[in-house]
């Protein structure tokens, strides 16, 4: 087990092949210390280092919001000097990266407000389902804010150029409608359906070739970056270590005796 400060705002536990991160603040909407960006990362490392998660559901507590960014009563505390900041950065840079770079599937959750910081951390996540009340945005123009080049190349490249402008230039919030019309949201579903949903659709990819699912995040990760940073090397490494693979021979024969194959992911 990895060393890291464990905090009750963080919670995790594991539901069969899928893992569930839950931010857990309700009283000021979720917002993230620095603490709580610290345990994150954490969790996330756990998660990735046991072979039993193929899935993880990322997710924020009280039925008001996922994530509505940085819990601003700790600034004093965390952000009060050049120290602490440096540190405070360090932390999100962090998590985000963990979030974005975590080897298996990631989905966002969403019930209520998901701002700034939220926002940044559900484009961080594979996929993002909501509820049809959901609202989204970011509103550093607003405050003043700038906004760093790698969050906004991992927006312009999920929902392209013009709508990545109209969430900054608008700093407006947007409903759960206008964020899938604008790519943002997979799925967006009745409130009551949300938690049923997402653990079908999770149980749903656990229950598929792990080699495959993971093969395919990587590659499309490699997709876009620019071709020089490319690592087409791993990504065919990956491809023929499917074929190699125990779980393309049972899924061959899953398929021709007519049952559900059961993988292994190796």
């Amino acid at each position: 087990m990895n060393a890291f400060v464990k905090t009750d705002k963080m919670l995790s536990r594991k539901e069969g092949a899928v893992g569930y991160l839950t931010f857990n603040n309700p009283e000021r909407h979720n917002a993230v210390s620095l603490e709580m960006w610290e345990a994150a990362s954490g969790y996330l490392e756990e998660f990735k280092n046991d072979k039993a998660i193929r899935v993880v559901v990322v997710t924020g507590a009280g039925g008001k919001a996922f994530v509505s960014g940085a819990d601003i009563s700790k600034f004093e505390q965390e952000r009060s000097s050049q120290e602490g900041i440096d540190r405070y950065n360090e932390a999100v840079d962090h998590a985000n990266n963990a979030f974005y770079n975590f080897p298996k599937p990631l989905i966002a959750m969403i019930r209520g407000y998901c701002i700034g910081g939220g926002f940044g951390l559900a484009l961080c996540c594979d996929m993002r389902i909501c509820t049809e009340g959901s609202k989204f945005g970011v509103p550093a123009a607003k405050l003043g804010l700038g906004y760093r080049y790698d969050g906004l190349k991992k927006l312009v490249d999920l929902i392209g150029p013009s709508y990545a402008k109209e969430v900054f230039f608008t700093a407006r919030q947007f409903t759960a409608q206008e964020a899938q019309m604008m790519g943002f949201v997979n799925r967006v579903v009745p409130d009551g359906e949300l938690e049923s949903y997402v653990k079908d659709y999770a149980d749903t990819i656990a229950a598929n070739a792990p080699l495959t699912v993971d093969s395919i995040k990587f590659i499309v990760a490699q997709a876009l970056k620019d071709p020089a940073d490319r690592d087409l090397k791993t990504c065919e490494e990956m491809v023929q270590a499917c074929f190699a693979s125990g779980d393309y021979t049972e899924g061959r024969k899953a398929f021709m005796e007519k049952r559900k194959p059961k993988f292994t992911g190796s």
